[in-house]
C-alpha cells in the first residue's frame, strides 16, 4: 500500500533473514473472535454502575427493558458491522471503513481522537478499576491508596504491552482465559439470582414498571448508559486481516457474542433484584459488590476479585486493537512509518502496541481522565455513524464491489436513526462536554495539514525521521510489510 504523505519512513525490507515474509499472521480462531468481543464489551460496567440505567429509566421493569433494547441496538449495529468487516477487510474498524467512503481527512480525524485520546484513556480507566479492586481486599475498610493505585494500574499496563508486543498467540490466550473467568463471575451471580427467585426473593419486581420515567429524554439517556456499558461490540473489526477465514469468521463471531452479551447483562440484572432494592442499587459504588455482601457475607471477597480479573482481559482487548488501529493508520502513510512496521520474529505490530501501552502509561498521570471521555462519548457514536452512512453511501456508488454479506438496506437505515438519536440528545442536554468533544477532534487539523498535507518538509527534518526509524528497526528487530 502506497505512502502517501511526509510521515514516510525508510523502508527496512518486507522479508525477515529466513526469507519469509514479514506481516501480521492469520492467527485469530472464530472462538478468538467471540472471546474478543465479549472481553471488550464485558469490562468493569457491569459489576460497578448499572446504576445509571435504573437511575434515568426509573423502575426494575423499564430498567431491564432497556437493557434489552441495547442489546439489540448493539445487534443491529453490528450486522452492519459484518457487512462492513467481509467488504472492506483491512485492519482498522472505523478508520478504514471512513477512508474507503470518504477519503483520508476524515479518516485522520477518527484516527486522531481514538489514538491520542479515546484507546488510551479508556486503557487507563480500565487498569485504574482493576487496581482498585485488586487492592480493595488489602484495604477493606477504606479506599486503597491513590498512589498504590496508580501504580498497580501501571504494572497492568506495562505487562499486557509486553505480552501483546511478544506473542499474538499468547494475547488471545490471556483474552480467552479472562473472558471465561468474567462469564464464570457473571453466571455465578446469575445462578444465585436464580435461586434467589426459587427462595421466592421477588418483593422487588412487585409494581414493575411503578414510577417509571416515560419522558423521551430520561429514556434517551437510561439508553446512552446501557449502551456505554455495550461499547465494543465492533472491536474485533480492527483486526480483521489476523482472522482465519474472515468471510466466514468474523460474521459468526458477531452473531455468537452479542446474544450471549445480551442475555448475560439482562439475566445479571434481574439477578441484582433479588438481592438489593432500586433505591440500595441506587447508593451502591459497585453493584456487584454490595449484591456479594447481601447474599455471600464472609465469601463475598470473590465479587472483587472477579472484577479484577475483567478488567485486566479488558486491558488486554483494548491493547489488542488500539495496536492494529495505530499500525494501519501508519501503513496508510498518516502515521510515522515506524509504526507501520513488524517484528520480524515475533509477526505483531511492535511499535504500534508500544505507542498505545506508552500513551495508556501517560494518561495514569491525569487526574480529568474520566472527563475526557465525556468530553468524547459524541465523538466514539459520530465515528459509528460515519462509518454506516460510508457503508450505505458504498452501495450506490461502489455497487460492483465483492460483498459476501449484503444487509438489507432498513437494517443500517435503522442504525443510522439510532445513532442520530444518541448525537442530538448529548447535544442538547450537555453542550459543554458535546462542544469540548468536537474542540479535541479540531485539535487533528493542523496536525493533518503540517503532517499529512505538507510533503516538502525541511530535509533536516527529514533526516531526522529517518535516522529515528532506523534506530527503531535496530532496537525492536522490525521492518516494513510494503
Amino acid at each position: 500500500m502506497g505512502q502517501e504523505t511526509g510521515f514516510n519512513s525508510l523502508d527496512g525490507g518486507d522479508e525477515s533473514k529466513d526469507g519469509e515474509k514479514v506481516g501480521l499472521k492469520r492467527k485469530i480462531t472464530m472462538w478468538n473472535g467471540v472471546a474478543i468481543i465479549i472481553g471488550c464489551i464485558i469490562g468493569s460496567g457491569i459489576f460497578v454502575s448499572p446504576k445509571g440505567v435504573l437511575q434515568e429509566s426509573g423502575s426494575v421493569g423499564l430498567c431491564i427493558v432497556i437493557w434489552c433494547v441495547c442489546g439489540l441496538i448493539s445487534l443491529v449495529g453490528a450486522l452492519c458491522y459484518a457487512e462492513l468487516g467481509v467488504t472492506i477487510t483491512r485492519s482498522g474498524g472505523d478508520y478504514a471503513y471512513i477512508r474507503e467512503a470518504f477519503g483520508p481527512f476524515l479518516a485522520f480525524l477518527q484516527l486522531w481522537v481514538n489514538l491520542i485520546i479515546i484507546r488510551p484513556t479508556a486503557q487507563a480507566i480500565v487498569a485504574l478499576t482493576f487496581a482498585y479492586y485488586t487492592l480493595q481486599p488489602i484495604f477493606p475498610d477504606c479506599d486503597p491508596p491513590q498512589l498504590a493505585i496508580r501504580f498497580l494500574a501501571a504494572i497492568c499496563i506495562s505487562i499486557l504491552t509486553f505480552v501483546n508486543a511478544m506473542s499474538v498467540r499468547a494475547a488471545t490466550r490471556i483474552q480467552d482465559i479472562f473472558t471465561a473467568a468474567k462469564l464464570l463471575a457473571l453466571v455465578i451471580i446469575i445462578v444465585t439470582g436464580f435461586v434467589q427467585i426459587g427462595k421466592g426473593e421477588v418483593e422487588h419486581f412487585e409494581g414493575l414498571f411503578e414510577d417509571s420515567h416515560w419522558d423521551i429524554g430520561k429514556i434517551s439517556l437510561a439508553l446512552y448508559s446501557g449502551l456505554f456499558a455495550y461499547a465494543g461490540w465492533n472491536f474485533l473489526n480492527f483486526v480483521t486481516e489476523e482472522m482465519i477465514d474472515p468471510y466466514k469468521n468474523l460474521p459468526r463471531a458477531i452473531y455468537i457474542s452479542i446474544p450471549i452479551v445480551t442475555l448475560v447483562y439482562v439475566m445479571t440484572n434481574v439477578a441484582y433484584f433479588t438481592a438489593m432494592s432500586p433505591r440500595e442499587m441506587l447508593g451502591s459504588y459497585a453493584t456487584a459488590v454490595t449484591f456479594g455482601q447481601n447474599i455471600f457475607g464472609v465469601a463475598a471477597l470473590i465479587i472483587p476479585i472477579f472484577v479484577a480479573l475483567s478488567t485486566f482481559g479488558g486491558v488486554n482487548g483494548l491493547l489488542f486493537t488500539s495496536g492494529r488501529l495505530c499500525f494501519v493508520g501508519a501503513r496508510e502513510g498518516q502515521l510515522p512509518g515506524i509504526m507501520a512496521m513488524i517484528s520480524v520474529t515475533k509477526h505483531t505490530p511492535m511499535p504500534a502496541i508500544l505507542f498505545t501501552g506508552g500513551l495508556s502509561l501517560v494518561m495514569l498521570i491525569s487526574d480529568n481522565i474520566y472527563s475526557l471521555i465525556n468530553y468524547l462519548s459524541f465523538t466514539q457514536w459520530l465515528s459509528v455513524g460515519a462509518s454506516i452512512v460510508g457503508m450505505v453511501y458504498l452501495r450506490f456508488t461502489k455497487p460492483d464491489m465483492p460483498r459476501p454479506i449484503k444487509m438489507p438496506l432498513f437494517i443500517p437505515f435503522f442504525f443510522l436513526i439510532t445513532v442520530l438519536f444518541l448525537l442530538i440528545v448529548p447535544l442538547m442536554a450537555a453542550p459543554y462536554d458535546t462542544g469540548m468533544g468536537v474542540l479535541i477532534v479540531c485539535s487533528g487539523i493542523p496536525v493533518y495539514l503540517i503532517g499529512v498535507v505538507w510533503k516538502s518538509k525541511p530535509r533536516a527534518f527529514q533526516r531526522f525521521m529517518e535516522n529515528v526509524t532506523v534506530l527503531g528497526q535496530k532496537a525492536m528487530g522490525v521492518a516494513s510489510t510494503s
